[in-house]
């Protein structure tokens, strides 16, 4: 008997209809901004992984580690990747709004 696969969206539609699914999914969105604005910066600057790397003078392994939300960088390490992307590291902190 062949199982239904069930489309991605479905799956997600679903488990946002959990509460606490939904906290713990908005509380990763912080985390994975600054790999958004690192892979963003990068294609902006038309540059491979390699090529950031080369210009940090690290691997293209680091740079991948630093895209894909799973390392916390260092000022410094942030610092480096602008350089590297012709882009300028700005860090500024914003009001949270409370939950109603």
């Amino acid at each position: 008997m062949k199982q239904r696969s069930v489309p991605a969206k479905e799956i997600f539609d679903e488990w946002h209809k959990d509460p606490e699914y939904v906290r713990e999914y908005n509380a990763l969105d912080e985390e994975f901004a600054l790999a958004r604005a690192l892979v963003s910066a990068r294609a902006r600057a038309d540059l491979t992984q390699e090529q950031v790397a080369s210009r940090m003078g690290t691997t293209q392994a680091v740079v991948a580690r630093l895209e894909s939300g799973r390392a916390r960088p260092s000022t410094r390490t942030l610092e480096r990747f602008a350089r590297a992307t012709g882009t300028r590291l700005r860090i500024r902190f914003e009001t949270v709004q409370a939950d109603a």
